[in-house]
């Protein structure tokens, strides 16, 4: 078991929760429609990983190597770049700051990212 991994998982599946409330109910007033479900998919895929980290903090248990460790960095790493860029675009949206433009093109990255997690987990798991 990766207790580090089983920890953060809890503490951004709490978040998760948080920020999907905040979307349902704080965004809806100073938010479009599309910026709302722009918000949500990074909520949403936020919380996959958690599940995919909460997994992967299990499966070291019986699969002890740097494939399935590193896994769960990377599932880490595509949160943070992925659903965070999509928190900063709704942050630029709604609060109309030009400057935060480039974020956009961080969303992509953190897709690849979590692509490469699940690849990494896989063969870990087949070692």
């Amino acid at each position: 078991m990766h207790k580090r991994y089983l920890i953060i998982a809890a503490l951004l599946g709490a978040v998760s929760v948080a920020l999907g409330a905040f979307a349902a109910h704080g965004l809806k007033n100073v938010a479009t429609e599309q910026v709302i479900t722009v918000f949500e998919t990074g909520v949403k895929y936020q919380l996959y990983h958690v599940f995919a980290l909460l997994a992967t903090g299990i499966l070291y248990n019986y699969f002890t190597n740097k494939n399935v460790k590193n896994a769960g960095l990377f599932f880490i790493a595509g949160i943070v770049l992925f659903s965070g860029s999509l928190y900063l675009y709704t942050l630029k949206e709604v609060m109309n700051i030009p400057s935060l433009s480039w974020v956009v093109f961080i969303t992509p990255l953190g897709g690849v990212t979590f692509i490469i997690g699940w690849i990494l987990l896989a063969l870990g798991i087949k070692k």
